[in-house]
C-alpha cells in the first residue's frame, strides 16, 4: 500500500498550520519505518536495555518462567502441583509438590519477578544525568588544580572508573554489578516470603520488631555486627522491609521516571513526619496526622496485602492485569497485529483521507491487544504515519492522529488497560458492567478523532490509498478470520457466562493457543489427517470417561473407577476441547513437520528467534512448524512478561501512596479539605480532578495516575452525587489524556520519533484531536445515563456509593426514562464532536470563519455537557445568595435542544457557502456514504 492520489479543491485554513507538504506527498517509500527502528525507538524512550549473551538469555529464562507462575495462578489459583516424577536417586526421594500460596506470599513473587526483570532491563544510570554530570566535573577540577600526575587526582580518576563500572551503563547494553545487588536483595526478599511466613503472621500480632535479628538468620554476622546499636535494635523482617521499600523506589525511578519515585517517597516521608504539621493551622491543618515510627510504616508497607506495596493494585496485577497482557502479547505474536492493521486499511483506506482513517481503526484493534499508548503508537505508526505523510497529512498532524487514536486503546473494551482492571477491585463491580459503562464513551472518542481528520481530508483534498494497494475485505477476512475468535470469545466468557476476569482470560488464552496450533497444522494435504488425530483423540478420551470416569492417564495409571454415563462423559470432554484441539494440531505437526502454514503468518519476532535459535545450533529450524509452533509459545510468555514489567513496578509503587492514606488516617481529612477549597462546587471539583490528572499523568503511566487519583479525588467527587463508576471513568479519561497533553505528552513524542515531526507541536494537535475526550467525561458525569447508568429506585436508603445500577433492558424499553435519560443525551454527544470537529479543524463543507467556529464551539458544548453551563450559573448565583431550583432534566432537554438548533443553523449556513462556492450543490458520493453526512459536506464522515 504505497501508492495514494490526492484530489483538488481542498481548502487551506489559514487558521490553521496543517496545510499539506507536496514534499510529503512525494515522500520515497525510504520514509517507513522499520519494525527494528520501531523497536528501538520504543526502548530509547522507555530506556530499556538491548542485551545480548547471557544477559539476553537470562532474561528470557526469567520472564518465561514469570509467565509460566502466572498461568500456574490463572488456572489452579494459589494452590497447585509441580509435577515431577516419583523416584528415588542415592536415597533421595523425588516426587511432585504440593504448593499452597498465601496472598501474600503470590504478590511478593509477583513483584520480586518484576523487580528482577527490571533491574536486568531498565540501566540504574546512563551517565547524562544531573548527578552523573555533577560528579564527573571533580576529576576534571582536580586535575585543574593538582595536575594530572598528582597522586590524588589519579585516586579519584580510578574511583570515578570504579564508580563508572559499578553503576552506569551509558549504552544501555550490560548490566552492572549494583544491578546484580539488587537482584540478589530482590531474590532474598521472595525467599523469606516464602519460608518464613509463619513469623510474618506472628509479626501482624506483635509488631514487627518481634521478628529475629539479622546476626540470629545469619550467625556469622554475630561477631562482625553483633555489636552495632541498629542491628541488634531492629529486625531482620524490618531490615528486608526497609531494602525491599527502596528496590520499589529504584525500579520506579528506572521505569517510570524520577517524578513518580519522588512523590511516592515524599508520602513515606510524610507518613513519618506529617504529625509535625499543626492541626490549627487552617486549610493544611486538616493534614496533620498522628505520630508513626518506621516500623509501623514499613509493616503497614511490606507486610500487608490491604495497603502498601502488595496491596489492592498488585492483588488486582496478580489475578488479571498480568494475564490480559500475556492473552495481548499471545495474540500480538500469532501475527494478529498485522492483521488488524491490514483489515483497517481494506476498510477504510481507498476513502477520502484513507490512511488517517485506518490509522484510527487500526489503533483502537491494537489498543484491545496491547493497552499501551507508547508501543502501540509506534507499533502502529511505523505502517500508518509514513502513508499519512504520503497522501498530504502534515507530519505533525499524522503523528498527532496516530498518537490520539493510539492512546484511546486505554479505553477501548472488551480488554482496555490495567486500570480497567483496578477499577473492577475499587468499586466492586463485575468487568462486564464496566464494558458496558466505558462502550460508549469509547466509541464517541475514535469516532470524534474520525471526524477531525476527514475534515481535515476535505479541507486538504486529501484522497486514500488506491484500490490495487489494498486487499478486499472479504479476502482478508476469509484468511485470518480466527485472530477474532478469541476476542469473541473473551467477551462471550466475561458477558455470557459471567466468569470471574481471571477465568475468562485463561480460558480465552488457552483456546487461543489451540486455534494457533490448529491453523499451524491446517493445510490441503493434512486436514483430512488434522480432522483424523481430533476424532482419535476425542474418541478414547470419550471411551475412558465412558469405561472409567476419569481421562486416557488416569486410566494407564490405574486411577480409574465407576464409568460415566454417556452425556455426561461427552459434557466433560466438551469442558477440555481446546487442550484436545491443542493436542490434535501438535501431532499433526510432528507427522509433517516441514508443513507450510499457508494461513498463520506469525509475528516477525517468532520467525527471528527461530532463525536466531537455529543459526546457533547449526540446523535448520525455521522451516520447522512444530519448532516454530513452541517458539511462538515461548517467545510470547517471554514478551507478556517484558510488557508487564513496567506496570507491575507501577502499581507496586502506586500501592504505597493508598497504603500511606490509610494508615495515616488522612482520607476522610482529605476529603474534607478537598470539599472545603471547592466551596460546595460541583463544577470546581470536576475543574481541579481533571487538572490534577492531566498534570500527575504527565510522563506517568495512566495506572499509577488512577491509582493516586481515586485514593485522594474519588470519594469527593462521589460525595457531590456523581455515580461512583461515572466517577472513576472520569478520573481514567484525564489520566489518559496525558498521555498526549504537552509538555510531556510521551505518546504524542513517540509519535513525533516515527513522523520526524516536531514532537512539541504533534503534541498540540494531539492534544485538539483529543478535546472530545476532555469533553465527554464532563457529559457523563453530569448525565449518567451517556454510561448507562441509572440511579436505584431506594437510593435515599442506600450508602452513597451505592445509589446507582447498570441498566437492563428493562430500562431501555422504559421510553420514558430511555429516551430523555439515554437516547437524547447519546445523540447529543454524538452530534457534539462534529460541531467540536468544525471548531478544530476550521471546516465543514467548506471552511468556517472565526464566528462559525465560535459558534460551533457553543453549539459543542451544549450539545455534549449542557449540565456544565448550568451548573456554572448556579454555583455562580450562589456565590452571591441567589438560589434557583429548577428541574434539572428538563433544564438539560432545553439546553441540548438550544445547542441542536444552533448546530443546524450553523451547519445550513455552511453548506450554502459551499454551494456557492461550487457553484451548486455537489453531487459526488465518496466511498464513505452511508455515514454522518452532516459532517462533510458531499463527502461523509
Amino acid at each position: 500500500m504505497t501508492t495514494t492520489h490526492r484530489t483538488d479543491g481542498g481548502i487551506d485554513d489559514p487558521n490553521d498550520g496543517d496545510s499539506g507538504d507536496s514534499a510529503d506527498a512525494a515522500a520515497p517509500a525510504a520514509e517507513e519505518v522499520s519494525r527494528e527502528e520501531a523497536e528501538e525507538l520504543i526502548e530509547e524512550i522507555e530506556r530499556r536495555r538491548s542485551l545480548q549473551g547471557i544477559a539476553a538469555v537470562a532474561v528470557a529464562a526469567i520472564g518465561i518462567l514469570f509467565s509460566i507462575f502466572q498461568l500456574y495462578l490463572a488456572a489452579r489459583s494459589f494452590t497447585f502441583t509441580i509435577w515431577l516424577p516419583t523416584v528415588e536417586i542415592g536415597g533421595l526421594s523425588l516426587a511432585p509438590i504440593q504448593v499452597s500460596l498465601q496472598l501474600l506470599q503470590a504478590n511478593a513473587i509477583h513483584v520480586a519477578f518484576a523487580l528482577v526483570l527490571t533491574f536486568l532491563l531498565f540501566p540504574g544510570s546512563m551517565g547524562d544525568g544531573i548527578v552523573s554530570r555533577n560528579v564527573g566535573r571533580i576529576v576534571p577540577a582536580i586535575a585543574n588544580r593538582l595536575g594530572d600526575r598528582n597522586p590524588l587526582t589519579r585516586l579519584f580518576a580510578r574511583g570515578r572508573s570504579a564508580v563508572r563500572w559499578a553503576f552506569i551503563d551509558p549504552n544501555r547494553d550490560r548490566v552492572t554489578p549494583f544491578d546484580l545487588v539488587c537482584i540478589a536483595a530482590a531474590i532474598l526478599s521472595a525467599i523469606y516470603f516464602l519460608t518464613e511466613f509463619a513469623e510474618i503472621q506472628n509479626m501482624r500480632v506483635f509488631g514487627i520488631d518481634s521478628g529475629r535479628p539479622v546476626t540470629e538468620v545469619y550467625m556469622f554476622l554475630q561477631p562482625i555486627l553483633g555489636g552495632v546499636p541498629f542491628v541488634s535494635e531492629f529486625s531482620y523482617a524490618m531490615a528486608l522491609g526497609v531494602i525491599g521499600v527502596l528496590l520499589v523506589l529504584e525500579a520506579t525511578r528506572r521505569t517510570l521516571g524520577l517524578p513518580l519515585m519522588i512523590i511516592v517517597a515524599t508520602f513515606i516521608v510524610y507518613a513519618r513526619w506529617g504529625y509535625l504539621i499543626s492541626g490549627n493551622t487552617p486549610f493544611l491543618g486538616l493534614l496533620a496526622i498522628p505520630e508513626l515510627t518506621w516500623p509501623d510504616i514499613v509493616q503497614n508497607l511490606w507486610y500487608n496485602t490491604e495497603n502498601g506495596v502488595f496491596g489492592i493494585p498488585v492483588t488486582v496485577s496478580v489475578s488479571f492485569i498480568y494475564i490480559f497482557i500475556l492473552f495481548g502479547s499471545f495474540l500480538e505474536m500469532s501475527g494478529a497485529g498485522q492483521w488488524f492493521i491490514d483489515l483497517a486499511y481494506a476498510a477504510t483506506g481507498s476513502r477520502k483521507g484513507g490512511p488517517a482513517k485506518a490509522s484510527i481503526l487500526a489503533s483502537g484493534f491494537m489498543g484491545t491487544i496491547s493497552g499501551s499508548s507508547i508501543a502501540n503508537t509506534v507499533t502502529t505508526g511505523a505502517f500508518t504515519i509514513p502513508l499519512m505523510k504520503r497522501s498530504g497529512y502534515s507530519p505533525e498532524f499524522a503523528g498527532a492522529v496516530e498518537s490520539s487514536a493510539s492512546s484511546g486503546g486505554q479505553i477501548l473494551p472488551p480488554v482496555m488497560g490495567a486500570a480497567a482492571f483496578l477499577m473492577v477491585q475499587y468499586t466492586a463491580t463485575p468487568f462486564a458492567d464496566i464494558i458496558i459503562i466505558a462502550t460508549i464513551p469509547a466509541i464517541v472518542f475514535f469516532f470524534g478523532v474520525w471526524v477531525m481528520v476527514h475534515l481535515k481530508a476535505v479541507q486538504e483534498g486529501i484522497g486514500g490509498v488506491s484500490d490495487a494497494d489494498t486487499v478486499s475485505m472479504w479476502s482478508h477476512l476469509t484468511r485470518g478470520w480466527f485472530y477474532l475468535v478469541p476476542i469473541g470469545l473473551l467477551l462471550y466468557y466475561l458477558i455470557i457466562e459471567r466468569l470471574s476476569v481471571s477465568r475468562s482470560a485463561w480460558f480465552t488464552l488457552v483456546a487461543l493457543v489451540a486455534l494457533i496450533a490448529l491453523v499451524s497444522a491446517y493445510s490441503d494435504e493434512t486436514r483430512a489427517r488434522l480432522l483424523g488425530v481430533f476424532a482419535a483423540i476425542v474418541g478414547v478420551e470419550l471411551a475412558s470417561h465412558a469405561i472409567a470416569g476419569v481421562p486416557i492417564t488416569g486410566l494407564v495409571t490405574g486411577s480409574g473407577g465407576t464409568g460415566l454415563p454417556v452425556g455426561e462423559a461427552a459434557g466433560a470432554i466438551l469442558s477440555r476441547i481446546e487442550w484436545y484441539a491443542m493436542l490434535a494440531g501438535v501431532l499433526t505437526l510432528l507427522s509433517k513437520p516441514d508443513l507450510d502454514a499457508s494461513l498463520l503468518d506469525l509475528n516477525p519476532s517468532v520467525q527471528e528467534t527461530a532463525a536466531s535459535i537455529g543459526d546457533r545450533t547449526g540446523r535448520d529450524l525455521e522451516e520447522s512448524q512444530p519448532f516454530k509452533l513452541g517458539t511462538f509459545v515461548v517467545t510470547s510468555m517471554e514478551q507478556g512478561a517484558r510488557t508487564a514489567v513496567p506496570v507491575v513496578i507501577a502499581v507496586a509503587a502506586a500501592g504505597i501512596i493508598p497504603g500511606v492514606i490509610s494508615v495515616s488516617g488522612l482520607g476522610p481529612n482529605l476529603t474534607s479539605l478537598l470539599l472545603a477549597l471547592s466551596g460546595g462546587s460541583i463544577v470546581v471539583m470536576l475543574l481541579v480532578t481533571a487538572v490534577s490528572s492531566i498534570i500527575l499523568g504527565m510522563g506517568m503511566p495512566t495506572t499509577v495516575t488512577y491509582i493516586i487519583l481515586i485514593s485522594m479525588l474519588a470519594t469527593p467527587l462521589v460525595e457531590f452525587g456523581i455515580p461512583l463508576l461515572a466517577a472513576h471513568l472520569f478520573i481514567l479519561y484525564f489520566g489518559v489524556i496525558a498521555d498526549i497533553t504537552p509538555p510531556v505528552a510521551v505518546a504524542a513524542y513517540a509519535a513525533s520519533g516515527v513522523a520526524k515531526s516536531d514532537p512539541f507541536e504533534t503534541g498540540v494537535k494531539a492534544f485538539s484531536l483529543s478535546l472530545n475526550k476532555a469533553i465527554v467525561p464532563f457529559a457523563f458525569v453530569l448525565a449518567p445515563g451517556i454510561v448507562l447508568l441509572r440511579e436505584k429506585a431506594n437510593a435515599g436508603e442506600l450508602p452513597i456509593r451505592e445509589r446507582y445500577r447498570v441498566v437492563g433492558f428493562e430500562d431501555l424499553a422504559e421510553l420514558s426514562y430511555s429516551i430523555p435519560e439515554i437516547l437524547v443525551p447519546v445523540i447529543g454527544v454524538f452530534l457534539g464532536v462534529i460541531a467540536l470537529g468544525a471548531t478544530v479543524i476550521g471546516t465543514l463543507y467548506t471552511r468556517v470563519d472565526r464566528a462559525g467556529r465560535i459558534g460551533f464551539a457553543g453549539s459543542s458544548l451544549l450539545l455534549m455537557a449542557p449540565g456544565l453551563l448550568s451548573e456554572a450559573v448556579f454555583d455562580t448565583l450562589g456565590l452571591v445568595g441567589i438560589s434557583v431550583s429548577v428541574d434539572a432534566l428538563l433544564l438539560d432537554l432545553a439546553l441540548r435542544g438550544v445547542g441542536f438548533a444552533l448546530f443546524a443553523l450553523l451547519t445550513v449556513r455552511n453548506r450554502r457557502k459551499a454551494d456557492g462556492e461550487s457553484g451548486g450543490p455537489d453531487t459526488e458520493t465518496d466511498a464513505d456514504a452511508g455515514a454522518t453526512t452532516v459532517a462533510a459536506g458531499s463527502e461523509s464522515v
